[in-house]
């Protein structure tokens, strides 16, 4: 296949137009059709290492600011269509603590009041409400529960309208102020949310602070949130926390969180998450194992998800639409065999997935298949091997990972190889978190992991790397012709489709003005080359 190299020359190096169209006289925005591309790899500014520092617990941006059962940490999620959204929100305080009594959620109605008029709030919606729990049956670990986490599912909405709402429980004058909302499009080929801002692996450092400034100023309708939210779990529960937990902590009984963590990163999400919906994918990070043998707990509860409405029996994967989007959020940390549970709706909600009506398929999942670092390397490859040809038959057009803390965009790519109808793998786990950057590649010399330290544990510890490179190596001796673009650097993308063939993808640098772009192409369908449905698989 050959390779086009769309390049000028500056300060003696060649770069190509898609790194950044502000580089190009014509403002030319290269599109996947001109493709494939040259691999480029952006050199490491070392300048950009730090601020990947937590905000402290004594910060104005996450310390609670209500009093009472006032609704704090006040969220949104998308159900499964235009008509209905999720509205979450927290009351009473988290109690840390050897001894610790959950609050009781009958205590406290759960009421979103809304409608179109500001000072008309007409309709009323209930719901339900919870506690959780992270419990530690060892000597000298503190236990912790949570506030009361309300979740309320609005209905019969219309597409593309502002509502207004406030939540609480009205009885006990414990009402919020007033927020607002756009609800979708409604879904079919020419209709599209504006802006659907994409991070991963967001944290609660000064890096990301940036990182939701940033993306505020780009004023989304939607954000996806590839996994790995709070980091609460490089925490112990006193408090103590490491970049590095098995590094700091080696000898605790059970890998502990400081939860209040999660707390935190609420308060200060709310700027955003008050008011634009966001949908989160799991990350490794949000396992956090306790007594029982309990694990995603606090992610569980304190995100509402559209997992009923799309035919799921966990919340740990789902799908929903947005326009003429379908998503697919997928998990990386429970089975993903074939044929198990999570395989079997997978193929169930493919099947049911109608171009005529949606035509984008969006795929999600937390560590990606195709990264060319060093960190986590070839991680997934079991994952891969289950459902990657699936996810090519039904014609996928673009895939969302986070997890390597970097920036990389393929050309399109099938089984480690160039393919026109493959999809497009972004991986965006440079949200800001405290683990710093990922900055080694395993095509530099000496930098290839050894094979079977790649899997993780997490995803079931087998080694499913048997598919090697054209030398015969498990990594390759240069950046592979499938990375497009690869640089170190935190920050987030945007993504918006124009209509039903034309995308345009955009990644924005922490380090920039908010107007500077650091990589931006138009990602375009080609339903006549490529029919989609159930494509045969010819040359895996």
């Amino acid at each position: 296949m050959t390779f086009h190299d769309y390049s000028i020359t500056f300060l003696g190096l060649s770069l190509l137009c898609f790194l950044s169209p502000a580089t190009s006289s014509a403002d030319y925005i290269p599109s996947t059709l001109d493709g494939p591309f040259v691999p480029v790899t952006v050199p490491l500014d070392t300048s950009l290492r730090g601020k990947a520092i937590d905000l402290p617990d004594t910060d104005p941006r996450v310390r609670r600011h209500v009093t009472g059962f006032e609704p704090e940490q006040i969220s949104l999620s998308l159900s499964s269509d235009f008509d209905s959204i999720w509205v979450s929100w927290i009351t009473g305080e988290f109690q840390i603590g050897k001894n610790v009594k959950p609050l009781d959620p009958t205590s406290i109605d759960s009421i979103v009041q809304f409608g179109t008029l500001r000072h008309s709030l007409s309709h009323e919606a209930k719901g339900t409400s919870l506690v959780y729990s992270q419990l530690y049956p060892f000597d000298g670990l503190l236990n912790y529960t949570s506030g009361i986490i309300h979740h309320v599912r609005i209905t019969g909405l219309k597409p593309s309208t502002v509502y207004y709402y406030r939540c609480g429980d009205p009885s006990r004058h414990a009402m919020s102020k007033i927020h607002h909302f756009r609800t979708m499009p409604v879904s079919n080929p020419s209709s599209y949310p504006s802006r659907i801002a994409v991070v991963g692996d967001l944290g609660l450092t000064y890096n990301t602070t940036d990182t939701v400034s940033h993306l505020l100023q780009n004023s989304p309708d939607l954000v996806l949130l590839i996994g790995d939210v709070s980091y609460a779990n490089l925490y112990l529960t006193n408090g103590t926390s490491s970049d590095c937990y098995s590094c700091s902590f080696p000898d605790t009984p059970i890998h502990e969180t400081y939860q209040p963590r999660w707390d935190y990163w609420g308060r200060f999400m709310e700027t955003l998450t008050s008011k634009v919906p966001l949908m989160v994918v799991e990350g490794n990070h949000e396992i956090e194992l306790q007594a029982e043998n309990k694990t995603f707990e606090a992610y569980k509860s304190r995100f509402a998800f559209p997992f009923k409405e799309s035919g799921s029996s966990s919340k740990l994967y789902f799908s929903f639409n947005a326009g003429g989007i379908h998503f697919v959020m997928l998990g990386a940390y429970v089975a993903f065999e074939k044929p198990g549970e999570q395989y079997e709706w997978l193929k169930k909600d493919l099947a049911k997935f109608d171009r005529s009506v949606t035509p984008w398929l969006v795929v999600s999942w937390h560590p990606p298949w195709y990264s060319t670092y060093t960190a986590h390397y070839r991680e997934a490859e079991c994952m891969k091997e289950a459902m990657e040809e699936l996810l090519y038959s039904y014609g996928t057009d673009i895939v969302f990972n986070g997890h390597v803390h970097a920036y990389e965009r393929t050309n399109r790519v099938y089984n480690y190889e160039l393919d026109p109808c493959g999809p497009v793998y972004i991986v965006v786990g440079d949200g800001g978190n405290r683990e710093k950057m990922a900055i080694e590649h395993a095509d530099e010399p000496g930098k290839c992991p050894d094979p079977l330290t790649t899997p993780d544990p997490a995803m079931g510890g087998e080694f499913c790397g048997w598919n090697f490179t054209r030398t015969g190596k498990f990594c390759w001796d240069q950046q592979p012709e499938y990375s497009a673009l690869r640089e170190s650097s935190f920050g987030h993308g945007i993504l918006e489709v124009k209509n039903d063939t034309w995308a345009l993808w955009t990644w924005y640098r922490n380090q920039d003005s908010s107007s500077k772009v650091g990589d931006q192409i138009y990602i375009v369908r080609e339903p006549d080359r490529c029919n989609g449905y159930n494509r045969l698989v010819d040359h895996c």
